[in-house]
């Protein structure tokens, strides 16, 4: 496993979430979302196992719809918990980031 991937693994949750936040999504488009974003090594594969976990922590709910091309499909919200976890995420997030953008900042490269 790659320093890239161990470190993409303990923030794909929270960024899974975010873009759950912003509307009803399938695990499909969550790959696509995710790639549009950058993070173009995500894989299906990874994102489903995160969706089944969350929906077991009561973090997203997911609903079968209609879907305009092919069979029904499963969307993800997010609970009243979900929201919860997002704020904590971002919030950790922040406290993170800020020192360890000053870290590399200060470093030579």
């Amino acid at each position: 496993m790659t320093l890239r991937s161990q470190l993409l693994k303990g923030i794909l949750e929270g960024c899974i979430l975010s873009i759950i936040s912003r509307q009803p999504t399938y695990g499909y488009e969550l790959s696509i979302r995710l790639q549009e974003f950058g993070l173009s090594d995500v894989s299906e594969g990874s994102i489903y196992p995160i969706l089944l976990r969350l929906q077991k922590e009561k973090l997203v709910q997911g609903e079968m719809k209609k879907s305009e091309s092919g069979p029904k499909r499963k969307y993800y919200s997010l609970t009243t918990e979900g929201h919860e976890a997002l704020k904590q995420f971002v919030h950790h997030w922040e406290n993170i980031k800020r020192p360890v953008d000053k870290i590399i900042e200060k470093g030579e490269i």
